[in-house]
């Protein structure tokens, strides 16, 4: 298990940095034991990922995913589909994944093509095996405060393990504090709220149409940024001391060519970075905070299901 110290360590600016790839380690690690112990008992935890077309970033994500799922130990499947795949062979295909017994989890990654209704798909994943935990049923579980039978979305489940991990280390207790999501997904800033108020914060949801941003942000003790775009919130907003979840993960330009000739990019949050560092308690860091954790908590939403299958 990775020392707290290491994956929660201080920057030059005096904000801890909490480092979403050790932390997602110490996931992966527990989750592989996890398994080794279901498959000892006679069931092989089963992760079926479904790509439709052919995403750069799609591919990319789908053979993370893949790797991550070898190294827990299970049984891993992928379906890569042609762009040009109708509506209802897809749905076909997440019917046979939902009866086959060898398969606890799927997963379709997303963007999927125009012609395609995502909602339709998602909603034909039978909720025991809705790993994304994007399906009304799990959504509907969570809302009502029951996330213990809910499949949680995996991104605010990871952003609330470091928050977790962070304020420990601080010595804080998350109950009563104000916290504000920014962002109103599905996928992450709904979710998010809803595991924050499990953690009896003191919860606001905003926006990219929030009037006064600044001054919302500036009263939180907790900041969660999913919202999509390029270091919107800015360090000057931070409320000194407050503790900093940056979800987003954008590509902007950067000075100068690269080997090829091509102009250079990098990678930025939602936050900018460089002025929050100086005011939060603790920050994730973009790139290495909140993505290692997506994948992570995907895998422990596998064997979570996989364990349900059997009773347990």
């Amino acid at each position: 298990m990775t020392n707290q110290a290491q994956a929660i360590r201080a920057s030059e600016f005096g904000a801890l940095l909490i480092d979403g790839k050790m932390i997602a380690a110490d996931v992966i690690q527990e989750v592989a034991a996890g398994a080794a112990e279901l498959i000892k008992a006679g069931t092989r935890p089963g992760l079926a990922v479904v790509l439709v077309g052919e995403n750069p970033a799609s591919q990319v994500y789908v053979r993370s995913k893949g790797k991550s799922a070898e190294a827990c130990g299970f049984h891993s499947v992928q379906h890569t589909m042609p762009t040009t795949i109708t509506e209802d062979a897809l749905v076909a295909l997440i019917e046979q994944l939902n009866a086959d017994p060898a398969i606890h989890g799927i997963l379709v990654q997303l963007p999927l093509p125009d012609h395609i209704n995502a909602t339709r798909v998602l909603e034909t994943i039978v909720p025991q095996k809705d790993v994304d935990g994007f399906h009304p049923i799990n959504a509907g579980l969570l809302a009502i405060g029951d996330a213990a039978r809910a499949l949680v979305p995996c991104t605010p489940a990871g952003s609330m393990i470091l928050l977790e991990r962070a304020a420990k280390v601080l010595g804080l207790k998350l109950a009563g504090m104000n916290a504000v999501v920014v962002g109103r997904s599905n996928i992450v800033g709904k979710p998010m709220a809803q595991l924050l108020l499990a953690q009896s914060c003191t919860v606001t949801i905003a926006h990219s149409r929030t009037r006064d941003l600044a001054e919302v942000v500036g009263r939180a003790d907790i900041v969660v940024a999913a919202v999509g775009r390029p270091e919107m919130v800015l360090g000057e907003w931070i409320k000194p001391g407050a503790l900093v979840i940056d979800v987003g993960i954008n590509r902007v330009s950067a000075p100068g060519l690269d080997v090829k000739g091509q102009p250079k990019t990098r990678l930025v949050g939602d936050v900018a970075f460089e002025s929050a560092v100086r005011r939060a308690a603790a920050i994730t860091p973009v790139p290495g905070g909140v993505g290692p954790m997506t994948i992570a908590m995907l895998m422990s939403n596998t064997l979570r299901a996989a364990r349900r299958s059997v009773g347990l």
